[in-house]
C-alpha cells in the first residue's frame, strides 16, 4: 500500500452514525464514496467477511496497517471490538494471534517459557552418558530454540511468512506492570532472551488491542496507538449485522430484534445486551421458527439478551410487552383456540 502522509493521521476516530439503507429487497448499502479508494476495498473486503463497518472504522484500520501503528479499541462489550482482528486477518489472509488479557498476566505466559520438562529430560539422558555435549555444549543445547516455548508475542514476533494479525483482547483486565511491558514490546518490536540474545520481528504485525473499560490505561500506551472508540450500532447496522450473520432470519424480525434491543440499551441496565448477544437472540428465534416478536416468546427467550440477575427482575411482564409493541412486535401474544373458535386467547 502506498505511504500515507503525515498530515494524514487521525490520533482518535469516533463512528458516526451510519447512513440509513434502503430495506425493501436484496440491495445493500454502498461504501461511503468520499472515501479514498484503498478505504473503499478495505470496507468492501470487510463486508465480505459479514463485517459492517462504517467509514470511520475502516479508515481507522487502514490508518493502523498504513503506518504500522497499534490499534486501541475501546467500547462496551459485545460491539464488535474483537471481531475487527479476526476480520482482518481473513482480509490479509494472514494468521490471526490472540493474547487474552486478565488479571496477574506476566511476561513468561505473553512472551515465552522454557520447556523445562523436555530440558531436564535431556539433562537426564546426558547424565546416562549417551549425550555427545558436555559442559557449555550441553547448556548451550539445552537453552536453544528447540526447547522454547513461544507465547503469543513471541509468536508475533518471530512470524516467518505474512505479518500477522495481533489480538490484544481486554488490556484493561491486565495490570500496569503488565501494560509497561507490553509498550517496550509495541515500540520496536523486539526482545532480549538472555540465552538467546535479542530477536527482531522481519515484519511488524498489525496489533489491535481492545479494551472494555474496566479500568483506564495509561497516557503512555494511549500516545502509542491510534484510537477508535465503537459506540453501539444504530438502528439501520443492526438490522444488517443481523441479517447478514443470521442465516434465515426475515428483514422484519431483523428490524424487530435490533429496535427492541435498542430500547433494551436505553433503560441504561447494568450489563446492555451487546451485538453479540443481539445475535444470540435472534439465532433462537430462527429456531423456534418465528417470524415477529410477541410479548410470550420475549419473556421465554429474554435469557438471551439479558445476563444479569437485577436486569432480568426489572423487565416484569407488562414493561416487556410495552417494548414488544414498540418494536413493531404483537405486545400480547395469541394463543390458538379451541375449534370453532375466533382464536383469540380468553
Amino acid at each position: 500500500m502506498a505511504p500515507v502522509p503525515e498530515q494524514a493521521r487521525l490520533p482518535t476516530i469516533r463512528p458516526r452514525s451510519a447512513r440509513r439503507q434502503t430495506h425493501g429487497g436484496s440491495r445493500k448499502r454502498e461504501p461511503d464514496t468520499l472515501l479514498r479508494p484503498e478505504t473503499v476495498q478495505l470496507q468492501r473486503a470487510m463486508r465480505g467477511l459479514d463485517y459492517v463497518a462504517e467509514p470511520s472504522i475502516v479508515t481507522a484500520v487502514y490508518l493502523a496497517q498504513a503506518m504500522e501503528k497499534p490499534l486501541l479499541v475501546e467500547g462496551d462489550a459485545g460491539v464488535g471490538k474483537t471481531e475487527i482482528a479476526k476480520v482482518m486477518a481473513g482480509v490479509l489472509d494472514t494468521e490471526l494471534i490472540r493474547l487474552q488479557c486478565y488479571e496477574g498476566l506476566d511476561a513468561n505466559a505473553a512472551l515465552y517459557e522454557w520447556n523445562y520438562q523436555k530440558q531436564l529430560l535431556r539433562l537426564r539422558i546426558a547424565s546416562d552418558g549417551e549425550a555427545t555435549a558436555t559442559g557449555d555444549g550441553l547448556e548451550d543445547l539445552i537453552f536453544s530454540r528447540r526447547y522454547l516455548l513461544e507465547r503469543p508475542l513471541l509468536r508475533a514476533i518471530t512470524s516467518k511468512a505474512k505479518a500477522p494479525v495481533l489480538l490484544v483482547d481486554e488490556i484493561d483486565r491486565a495490570d500496569g506492570g503488565f501494560e509497561a511491558f507490553l509498550l517496550e514490546v509495541l515500540s520496536d518490536f523486539q526482545v532480549t532472551i538472555p540465552e538467546l540474545g535479542t530477536i527482531r520481528a522481519a515484519r511488524r504485525p498489525l496489533v489491535v488491542l481492545t479494551s472494555n473499560r474496566t479500568r483506564e490505561l495509561g497516557d503512555a500506551l494511549r500516545r502509542r496507538c491510534l484510537y477508535l472508540y465503537i459506540e453501539h450500532p444504530t438502528l439501520e447496522k443492526e438490522t444488517e449485522i443481523i441479517r447478514a450473520k443470521v442465516p434465515g432470519v426475515g428483514e422484519r424480525l431483523a428490524e424487530q430484534i435490533a429496535r427492541f434491543a435498542g430500547q433494551l440499551r436505553a433503560l441504561r441496565l447494568a450489563k446492555p445486551p451487546g451485538v453479540a448477544e443481539t445475535l444470540d437472540w435472534a439465532a433462537a428465534l430462527v429456531m423456534l421458527h418465528k417470524d415477529g416478536l410477541d410479548a410470550d416468546t420475549v419473556n421465554d427467550t429474554l435469557g438471551c439478551l439479558v445476563k444479569d440477575r437485577e436486569d432480568a427482575r426489572r423487565l416484569d411482564s407488562g414493561q416487556v410487552g410495552a417494548l414488544v409493541g414498540k418494536a413493531g412486535g404483537a405486545a400480547v401474544a395469541t394463543e390458538p383456540g379451541p375449534a370453532g373458535s375466533d382464536g383469540r386467547a380468553e
